[in-house]
């Protein structure tokens, strides 16, 4: 079909729109093309087409929000109340000055 006539959006158009509501319809392939007088060898040569088509565009990216956090957190709840939360693989001197910085004794 689209291998010796050129795209003619209006007719892409129509196509589309007539598969759409087709699959909207609780009809068979037959009952939907008698109902709309339409040939039921070329709905499926446009559906066949148009699935065609849709496949070799290329997809759009989705994109998602993403947060990155550290794989893992050491959380150390000092006497006071106060919670202290640093990656896993932080200097355990510079936990250790932090905990003490806090009022607290190291551990």
């Amino acid at each position: 079909m689209s291998t010796r006539n050129p795209r003619s959006p209006k007719l892409e158009g129509r196509w589309r729109d007539l598969i759409a509501r087709w699959e909207r319809s609780d009809l068979t392939v037959r009952d939907f093309c008698f109902n709309q007088r339409i040939s039921e060898p070329s709905f499926y040569a446009w559906r066949r087409e148009l699935a065609a088509r849709a496949a070799a565009e290329p997809a759009v990216p989705t994109f998602v929000p993403v947060r990155v956090t550290p794989t893992a957190i050491i959380e150390v709840v000092l006497t006071t109340g106060v919670v202290v939360r640093v990656p896993a693989g932080s200097d355990p001197a510079v936990v250790a000055q932090l905990v003490t910085a806090l009022g607290a004794t190291p551990c």
